[in-house]
């Protein structure tokens, strides 16, 4: 049985946002926000179409819209994480998915691996199985050529021209986290998780800047913890070559019914408030460059 090539199924698989004036040495990246779900993807699966959306980042790209008119370009994926993961390794794939023989380059170990979350994932956020029988081989490298390196060349693109525009470059990489992953014992639930690999994908200033900024406009913020960042922050985030990123993400219950994946009444407020943090994490970040977060 042939399949479509999968940058066919979307139009276009992903899209990047640009300002009239690139004035901030920032990308911002959405690479879990796609909402796409081909009919075909749709009956592979064993879940429903709102099932599968257990994965997704939903609305963080409609969060972060006004960083374009701030001066900093959006890149955005429009096919969904559960369809294809662009945060890992190109070839994080899981050999029980798949009829036929994995590539001995194939990292079939990792922890994501084992969890079913991979590049090509087994299994929805909720541990729910995908699909209803195995896969062929190509159709995961399909995705892979057709999907994923094209989005890490245009990703890896943007921060090259920002760095050179500018000296250095901030990749900011967004997500949204369940509310559910952040019970606590004690004390009220975090808001912001800012993710920086522990300090080796970000210089220490630029994350402890962007954590103030949030807890200047009412945010609960707390590092690393549960989430450091995954490959886009640990892969692009090169601080002694003036290149930075920090993933942020934001607590679900803020924005969304959880349950029915819909907006609040308080959307609109909460994309003015990161509106105005990014606007603050703008200018001071443009006062500690070049000394102190600039390549030496």
């Amino acid at each position: 049985m042939s399949h479509p090539a999968p940058a066919t199924l979307f139009a276009p698989p992903f899209v990047v946002e640009e300002p009239e004036r690139h004035a901030l040495p920032f990308v911002f990246n959405t690479g879990h926000s796609g909402a796409v779900y081909p009919p075909s993807f749709v009956a592979a699966s064993r879940l429903d179409a709102v099932a599968l959306r257990r994965s997704e980042d939903a609305f963080v790209d409609r969060l972060y819209a006004p960083v374009v008119g701030l001066g900093a370009p959006l890149m955005r994926a429009c096919f969904p994480r559960a369809y294809l993961d662009v945060n890992r390794e190109p070839y994080e794939l899981d050999p029980r998915m798949f009829d036929g023989r994995l590539p001995a380059f194939v990292n079939v170990r990792s922890m994501r691996v084992a969890g079913g979350l991979g590049t090509v994932p087994r299994v929805v956020a909720d541990g729910q199985e995908i699909y209803r029988g195995r896969l062929p081989v190509d159709e995961a490298m399909a995705r892979i050529d057709g999907l994923y390196k094209p989005y890490h060349r245009t990703l890896k693109e943007l921060v090259a021209r920002t760095a050179k525009a500018f000296g250095h470059a901030v990749l900011i990489d967004c997500h949204s986290m369940p509310s559910t992953s952040l019970a606590r014992d004690e004390g009220p639930p975090v808001d912001v998780v800012l993710g920086d690999r522990f300090g080796t994908a970000c210089a220490p200033d630029l994350t402890a800047c962007v954590e103030e900024a949030f807890r200047r406009h009412g945010f609960r913020v707390v590092r690393n913890k549960p989430y450091a960042g995954g490959f886009i922050t640990e892969h692009y985030g090169e601080p002694s070559l003036g290149r930075h990123a920090l993933q942020i993400e934001i607590n679900r219950a803020l924005y969304m019914d959880e349950r029915g994946l819909r907006p609040i009444p308080g959307f609109d407020a909460l994309v003015g408030t990161l509106a105005a943090v990014i606007a603050d994490v703008a200018d001071a970040a443009l006062d500690l460059a070049p000394q102190r977060i600039a390549a030496e």
